[in-house]
C-alpha cells in the first residue's frame, strides 16, 4: 500500500504504518455505536453535594495545596477564532451590506461594549481614515468588519480565541490566556507557584509567548505568586491519514498522503507529557471577569477536593489488595466502594472467585481518576454523562457525544451536559505516571467529510480528549451549577452579562 517516499513520509512524521492501516480500516467499517445503559443522572451515577459535603470537599484541596503535591493546569488553546465570526465572515462576503440579520443588528448596535472596541478604533483610523462608530454612521458596516477580521486591522479571524480581548476592566483588558492564568493563582497555587500550561499551534506560540511577556512580571506583582507557564503543540504523530471517496489514502496532488491532526483527542500525548499529580482541564473560552470568579473557583475547590479525597481512599485500598492475607470482610467494603462511590458496576461480580474479585478490585482502582463537572442541560451543545457498557461487561461513567449513541431516546432523557470542567489525577498509589494512552478507547473515533484543493475526503478524528481518550478511567459526575460555564462560541456571546 506505501512506497518508499510514503514511507519516509510517515518516519518524518514519527507515525506506525501499521496504525495508518488500522486508520483506513476505520473509514470502511466506521465506529460502533456505544452501549449505553442510560444517562447519568443525580442519585443515579452523578452526585449533587450537599452544602457539608461541599464545605468539606473545600477545605480537603486547601490543605492538599498547602503540601508538596505538584498541581497543573492545563488549558486547550489551539482552536483558531475563525468560527466565532462566522456570522460577520458571512456579513462581509454576502450580497447585502446593510446588517438584516439579528445577529448583524446586534453585533453593530452594541459594538462599543466589546473589549476589542478601542483597539477596532485605532485600526479604522489607521486604514480608513475614521473610527469604527463613524464609519457605522456612514453606512460602512463591512469596512468596519475588515478592519476586525482581516490582517489590516486586528486580524482577529485567524488569531487563535486564546488571545482576543474578552473583557473590559477599569484599568486593562483581558484576553482568555490572562483570565486563566488569574484563575491559576486563585485555585492551583502550591508553595507560591501556579503552573498552568496551554496547548497552542506552531504557527501561534510566538504570538502566545510574547503576550506572556508583556504580562507575567505584572500579574506576578500582582498576586505575589510565581507562574511556571509552559506551551506544547498537537504532536504530528498524531495526525491522521485522510482518505479517498473509495476509503484509499488521499494522496495531494505531488503524490503525497494527506494527513490532518486528529483533534483535541490527540492531546492525551500532551497531557501524559505533564508532570503532574493533579491537573485541572478546562477549555480556552470559557472564562468569566473577576466580578463574577467567586462560583468558578469555589466549584474548582469542590471537584478537586472530592478528587483527592477519592484518590486518596483509592490509595489505601490499593494498599491492602496488596497484602495476600486480607479478609473477606474487607473485600466486599472495598467491591462496595468501587461500585457505589467510583461508579464501577459489575454484574458479575457474585460469580467471581476470591483471586478474580482481587484481580478486577486492582485493575479497576489502579488507574487514573477523573472528577467531571456537568451542567443541568439548558439547551447549550455538547456531550453529556451517561453510564455506558464497558468492553468487558462492566458498567461506568463515560463522556459520550451525539454521534456515539444510536438510541437517540436515551440521548433525550439526558439531564445535564458536559462544559468540559475535568480534574485529574494521573499518578498511581506508588506514586508512579500513568501512561495515559494505555486508556485510550481506540475503537472510538468520528469520521467527518471535508476537501482539499476542491476533492472530497474522508477526515478522521480520534476518540476525544474527555471522551474516548478517558474511556478507561475511573470518572465522577458531579452536578455544579450553570454560573461555572460561559463560554464564548460567537462574537456576539461576549455581549452576554456574564462576560460585561
Amino acid at each position: 500500500m506505501f512506497d518508499e517516499k510514503d514511507l519516509q513520509q510517515l518516519a518524518a512524521k514519527g507515525i506506525d504504518p501499521a496504525a495508518v492501516e488500522r486508520q483506513l480500516a476505520c473509514f470502511v467499517t466506521g465506529f460502533p455505536y456505544l452501549t449505553i445503559k442510560q444517562a447519568a443522572s443525580v442519585g443515579n451515577g452523578l452526585l449533587r453535594l450537599s452544602a457539608d459535603d461541599e464545605e468539606a470537599a473545600i477545605h480537603a484541596w486547601d490543605a492538599y495545596l498547602a503540601g508538596s503535591g505538584r498541581v497543573v493546569k492545563f488549558v486547550p488553546a489551539s482552536g483558531a477564532a475563525s468560527r466565532m465570526f462566522k456570522n460577520l465572515f458571512e456579513f462581509l462576503n454576502g450580497d447585502h451590506n446593510d446588517p438584516q440579520t439579528d445577529f448583524e443588528k446586534t453585533f453593530f448596535e452594541r459594538l462599543p461594549y466589546f473589549a476589542f472596541f478601542a483597539d477596532l478604533n485605532a485600526a479604522c483610523r489607521k486604514n480608513e481614515g475614521r473610527d469604527a462608530e463613524a464609519l457605522v454612521a456612514d453606512g460602512r458596516y463591512k469596512d468596519v468588519v475588515a478592519n476586525l477580521l482581516e490582517p489590516k486591522g486586528l486580524n482577529y479571524g485567524q488569531l487563535p480565541k486564546g488571545l482576543l480581548k474578552f473583557h473590559l476592566y477599569p484599568n486593562e483588558v483581558r484576553t482568555p490566556f490572562l483570565e486563566h492564568l488569574v484563575e491559576g493563582a486563585l485555585y492551583a497555587t502550591v508553595n507560591g507557584r501556579a503552573c498552568v500550561h496551554y496547548t497552542v499551534s506552531a504557527e501561534h506560540r510566538s504570538l502566545f509567548e510574547r503576550h506572556l511577556a508583556d504580562s507575567l512580571a505584572e500579574y506576578e506583582r500582582r498576586f505575589g505568586i510565581k507562574f511556571d507557564v509552559s506551551f506544547s503543540e498537537q504532536k504530528s504523530s498524531t495526525d491522521t491519514i485522510a482518505a479517498d471517496a473509495d476509503n484509499r489514502p488521499f494522496r495531494t496532488a505531488d503524490g503525497k498522503l494527506l494527513f490532518r491532526p486528529g483533534g483535541h483527542g490527540a492531546l492525551i500525548e500532551n497531557l501524559n507529557d505533564i508532570d503532574g499529580d493533579i491537573v485541572f482541564i478546562k477549555n480556552i473560552d470559557n472564562v468569566v471577569p473577576d466580578r463574577l470568579k467567586s462560583t468558578t473557583v469555589d466549584y474548582k475547590k469542590i471537584i478537586a477536593g472530592l478528587l483527592v479525597s477519592l484518590q486518596q481512599q483509592t490509595f489505601a485500598y490499593l494498599r491492602e489488595l496488596d497484602n495476600d492475607a486480607i479478609g473477606d470482610a474487607k473485600l466486599a467494603v472495598i467491591a462496595q466502594f468501587c461500585a457505589k462511590r467510583l461508579n464501577n458496576f459489575n454484574p458479575n461480580q457474585a460469580q467471581l472467585s476470591r483471586e478474580e474479585l482481587i484481580a478486577y478490585l486492582r485493575r479497576k482502582l489502579n488507574r487514573p481518576m477523573r472528577v467531571c463537572g456537568m451542567v443541568r442541560n439548558e439547551g447549550e451543545p455538547g456531550g453529556g454523562p451517561f453510564l455506558t457498557v464497558n468492553a468487558d461487561g462492566t458498567v461506568s461513567p463515560q463522556i459520550l457525544e451525539s454521534s456515539q449513541i444510536k438510541d437517540k431516546a436515551v440521548m433525550a432523557e439526558a439531564t445535564h451536559f458536559n462544559p468540559v470542567d475535568l480534574v485529574c489525577a494521573i499518578k498511581n498509589y506508588k506514586g508512579e505516571k500513568f501512561h495515559l494512552p494505555d486508556y485510550v478507547d481506540k475503537n472510538t473515533g468520528f469520521i467527518s467529510s471535508k476537501s482539499k484543493d476542491g476533492r472530497e475526503l474522508k477526515a478522521l478524528e480520534l476518540p476525544g480528549l474527555w471522551n474516548g481518550a478517558m474511556s478507561d478511567w475511573n470518572t465522577i459526575f458531579v452536578e455544579v451549577p450553570i454560573e461555572t460555564f460561559n463560554p464564548v462560541k460567537t462574537v456576539n456571546d461576549l455581549l452576554r452579562p456574564q462576560h460585561q
